[in-house]
């Protein structure tokens, strides 16, 4: 997995430790064969997306301590599916994210132009 690059094609940053982050809970959206929803954007959550995130039917605002997930408050910073994220762009709704720690897997479904105009870190 340290091989895995970003969406310039560098090494994959961390994305969050806390809580910890990642389709294998790595730190990094790392992805692989059994990553299905391609969890490789790494964004910055806000209670605006929290909500939409929720009236689709994913709620990451509520712990499950039988999975190990802690629930999501705004401000952390988390590995979303790439296709959550391309429909949260389309409904005005996109949290922010980092461009280093988003794994370039992402731009089979994203373009690079949309992820940089919500890119945390770019200077």
């Amino acid at each position: 997995m340290e091989a895995q690059r970003n969406v310039f094609g560098e090494p994959l940053q961390s994305c969050s430790e806390r809580p910890l982050t990642g389709f294998y809970r790595t730190g990094c959206c790392h992805t692989g064969a059994d990553d299905f929803g391609l969890h490789t954007v790494c964004i910055e959550v806000t209670a605006e997306f929290l909500a939409f995130s929720k009236a689709k039917g994913n709620d990451l605002s509520t712990p499950q301590p039988e999975h190990g997930f802690p629930g999501l408050s705004p401000g952390d910073r988390w590995c979303l599916c790439a296709a959550r994220w391309r429909e949260a762009l389309k409904a005005g709704k996109a949290p922010r994210i980092i461009l280093g720690a988003t794994h370039e897997a992402t731009l089979e479904v994203v373009e690079l132009g949309d992820l940089k105009r919500y890119a945390i870190d770019l200077a």
